[in-house]
């Protein structure tokens, strides 16, 4: 392998080309190398902020996937009905809690202070409330429990046997 390459070298010196030098195996071993590696930086980096949460409802709820609008729409109360006529009942945690900035940047797509900003304008004219907020994970699920209708997330390590985790797509 090396005589061909440097023959084409050679070769193309004579022909009064330029050529780059060849890049060595270790070189061309330690790119590989590193871009692998943040290739699989970054595929874990994704699926902890998938498992960072959970989505719960109601387990007569009909759904097992969630689309990230729907859910957006119900915490921002853009969407008041699931998609069988039931009344959505969102409950968001506390203020502060890292499930809810997970929530928010990956669902809501905006960062807890905006949508404070988004419940403070609404508040303000007149055109609704912010779902309530409740302390924990063991809360969040005995709200939902309690109301059909009702969706909310919590920690991927919550005990959530009282209720339905939806897949969120």
């Amino acid at each position: 392998m090396r005589a061909a390459i440097h023959t084409a070298v050679l070769f193309a010196r004579r022909a009064g080309k330029r050529t780059a030098a060849p890049l060595g195996r270790r070189a061309l071993l330690l790119c590989v190398s590193c871009l692998l590696g943040f290739c699989v930086w970054l595929g874990a980096a994704r699926a902890d902020e998938a498992r960072a949460f959970q989505i719960i409802v109601h387990v007569e709820n009909p759904l097992s996937v969630a689309e990230r609008e729907l859910l957006a729409d119900a915490f921002l109360k853009r969407a008041s009905r699931w998609p069988d006529g039931e009344a959505i009942a969102p409950v968001d945690q506390k203020f502060g809690a890292p499930v809810r900035a997970q929530f928010s940047n990956v669902v809501l797509k905006r960062s807890v202070a905006a949508v404070r900003s988004y419940w403070q304008q609404r508040i303000f004219s007149g055109r609704g409330v912010p779902p309530p907020e409740v302390e924990s994970d063991a809360a969040a699920v005995r709200y939902v429990k309690q109301h059909r209708g009702g969706v909310g997330y919590v920690s991927s390590h919550a005990d959530t046997r009282d209720v339905k985790v939806l897949t969120l797509r």
